[in-house]
């Protein structure tokens, strides 16, 4: 019997999976997007994240620059948040 992930540990897990994406764009966007408010999420908030994770890079970044248009089960308040682009810090 496999032991289920606890929350905390799907959490750490989405945070690396969010902070390395394969470009420097993907990671600021997405694990400043992580950083930024996942604090304040649930299960139903780690669970769209955690989908939305499994998504390209590509197509997350359109989505978030509102230059696609988002699939109707990534919409509402989080994909809102996201586009709202307010969190992405680039180091100097």
């Amino acid at each position: 019997m496999t032991d289920m992930p606890t929350f905390d540990e799907r959490l750490a897990r989405a945070r690396f999976r969010a902070w390395h994406r394969g470009t420097r764009e993907a990671d600021y966007m997405i694990g400043g997007f992580f950083d930024r408010y996942s604090a304040d999420w649930g299960e139903d908030e780690l669970i769209w994240f955690e989908d939305l994770l499994a998504e390209d890079d590509v197509e997350i970044m359109a989505w978030a620059l509102k230059t696609q248009d988002v699939p109707e089960r990534f919409q509402g308040e989080l994909i809102d948040t996201m586009m709202k682009l307010d969190y992405v810090e680039i180091p100097r």
